[in-house]
């Protein structure tokens, strides 16, 4: 007797699959909409959101605006669509080209080899030493604070990311069939790499992108709080949670309605790095 199939089976894989595209779904909508948020604050806010009316100081939501004022009377909500941008600006930049210079050394060491390979690993262990807040901390020391001063250190700390994850998945694809046999036709490692390691790797890097933008969010949102971002009155995630401290009883929502739009967005962020990874990465989908 043939054995027995139940149906059921079916409505699970389909039910597991539905539930890993919820993860790229979500953080499809959630960035989506912060990211139109930051877009529409280039070109329109409820108020200026550095004008100041000091009448109208530590008003409540839907008192005055809808999401209140600050301590100086300034739109909280106007600040923090403005503070959307900064943010993500100065995020994406940062891994755009932390990651691009991380890739490229990752890529350049798994086809060298040898001494440069460990120099590469040395140099990113003297960068791991340093966190992006003690590199601000230089940088600012010489620069001043400000978005190239932030961009910068977040940057300089992706590199190293970016190059030990490359490396990894180059040697990877280095010891695959196919390489094996461009190799052998007399294909340079540099052809090689640019034609058949980086197509076959970039998947890897786009879900890794995706999930490092969730922490340089958060390390800009730190900078900010820090005095390390960019410089006032332009308005920031962090320094906004800054400012309140002082008026957490007073006006709890300066405090909280910030820290919620750093979690939406690393939420957002975390999310969309989960469902590509299930999208792109084949030993997922063949689970």
């Amino acid at each position: 007797m043939a054995p027995i199939v139940s149906s059921a089976i079916f409505p699970r894989r389909r039910s597991f699959r539905l539930s890993r595209r919820k993860n790229l779904i979500a953080g499809i909508i959630v960035i989506g909409l912060l990211a139109a948020i930051a877009l529409l604050s280039l070109f329109w806010t409820p108020q200026p959101p550095a004008k100041m009316q000091i009448i109208h100081k530590l008003q409540p939501p839907l008192a005055f605006g809808l999401l209140g004022t600050d301590q100086f009377g300034r739109d909280v909500l106007s600040m923090l669509m403005v503070g959307c941008w900064n943010s993500l600006s100065i995020a994406v930049s940062a891994v755009a080209i932390g990651g691009t210079f991380g890739s490229i050394a990752g890529i350049s060491a798994a086809a060298i080899r040898g001494p440069y390979e460990a120099l590469l690993m040395r140099a990113c262990d003297v960068i791991f030493a340093l966190p992006p807040i003690l590199s601000a901390m230089l940088l600012g020391a010489f620069l001043g604070p400000g978005r190239f001063t932030a961009i910068t250190a977040i940057a300089v700390f992706m590199v190293p990311v970016f190059a030990r994850v490359t490396l990894a998945t180059s040697l990877q694809a280095w010891s695959r069939d196919y390489v094996l046999a461009a190799q052998a036709i007399g294909n340079s490692r540099f052809t090689i790499s640019v034609r058949h390691v980086l197509p076959n790797i970039m998947s890897q890097i786009i879900v890794h992108a995706a999930i490092q933008l969730g922490l340089a969010i958060l390390t800009e949102a730190g900078l900010s709080f820090l005095g390390l971002g960019m410089a006032p009155p332009a308005p920031t995630w962090g320094r906004m949670l800054a400012d309140a401290q002082t008026f957490l009883s007073l006006a709890p929502w300066l405090a909280i309605l910030p820290g919620l739009a750093i979690a939406l967005t690393v939420f957002g962020f975390n999310m969309l790095g989960d469902g590509l990874r299930d999208l792109l990465d084949p030993r997922e989908a063949s689970r």
